[in-house]
């Protein structure tokens, strides 16, 4: 393999991690803002209720697996591993949230919360790309073929 070539691949294994990402946190931090807007949140700083976390928890894993399953749609090869890497990161971020935030204070909610989206971070990823695979050998006719 040529260095032009493994340089593209590398550039679209990141790209592919970096899209499913934003993916993850423009949806997310979108919907913070809205239900915020709407009052389903409470003001910034004030604590909520385990109501709106759960709703914050249902949101954020189906955005999870969004993001993976883009993740997996744009790796140019082993979908998996690539959603994988999304979802080691997400559970690196989680955790670097929960440890910056731990014992803070009511504002930053119950510890349910950080630790809900910590466990979430691997299964959301595989299920994006398990979905991903899933439909790719549904569309190839039942092939299993590897991109």
């Amino acid at each position: 393999m040529t260095s032009n070539v493994r340089t593209s691949r590398t550039l679209r294994s990141v790209g592919a991690v970096v899209a499913g990402a934003l993916v993850g946190i423009i949806l997310s931090i979108s919907t913070d803002a809205l239900l915020h807007l709407v009052g389903v949140f409470p003001p910034l700083g004030q604590p909520a209720d385990d109501g709106p976390l759960v709703l914050a928890t249902a949101y954020r894993t189906i955005y999870g697996v969004a993001g993976a399953f883009i993740t997996a749609r744009l790796a140019p090869h082993r979908p998996m591993l690539h959603a994988m890497v999304l979802g080691t990161l997400g559970l690196i971020a989680s955790a670097a949230g929960a440890a910056a935030t731990w014992n803070k204070g009511p504002a930053f909610g119950p510890h349910w919360y950080p630790v809900a989206l910590i466990v979430l971070a691997i299964p959301t990823a595989w299920a994006g790309a398990k979905l991903y695979m899933k439909r790719s050998r549904a569309s190839q006719g039942g092939l299993n073929i590897v991109h």
